[in-house]
């Protein structure tokens, strides 16, 4: 992958601003459960739920749909990164989910995927046959103290479309 369309990508990415207009845009759930993206790299992401009226259940604690979107986010951005950076268009979609769920989310809760090279193999399969690929990858849902409250998997589908021109 070119280093500077890369890092380019990744910083537009991490930027909150321009995060937050494209949760507008594209997520507005997200926006309004004040999901950040707080790490980024080819094999690493890191997304932010806020424990807060926006997110809690009845219960006091975070509701599992806004810990949904914290994984799903946390897989995407890299899954979104790779295609992004494709030498040609590539469709992504969900095709399975898991989730697991170990301690009662009372706090910000962190999501971690450090599988993001599972991700940018499967896009490189599907760009060089132009074959479906799917790829699997957890990750890991912490509290502050590093608790783990949530392990999601997620199986993203990955498909190269036929290039614009």
């Amino acid at each position: 992958m070119e280093n500077a369309r890369f890092e380019k990508r990744r910083r537009q990415m991490l930027q909150p601003f321009l995060m937050k207009l494209f949760y507008l845009a594209k997520l507005p759930l997200a926006f309004v459960a004040g999901l950040r993206l707080t790490e980024l790299d080819e094999r690493r992401a890191a997304v932010t739920v806020p424990y807060g009226w926006r997110t809690t259940n009845p219960f006091r604690s975070t509701y599992f749909a806004a810990l949904a979107m914290a994984a799903e986010l946390s897989t995407g951005a890299l899954a979104m990164l790779q295609t992004d950076l494709a030498p040609r268009p590539v469709a992504l979609l969900i095709v399975g989910l898991t989730a697991g769920f170990e301690k009662k989310a009372t706090g910000t809760t962190t999501f971690v995927c450090e599988q993001g090279d599972l991700l940018a193999d499967a896009v490189a399969r599907t760009v060089a046959t132009g074959e479906p690929a799917t790829a699997t990858v957890e990750t890991i849902g912490r509290s502050a103290d590093g608790t783990v409250v949530a392990r999601f998997t997620f199986t993203w589908s990955f498909k190269a479309r036929a290039a614009k021109g």
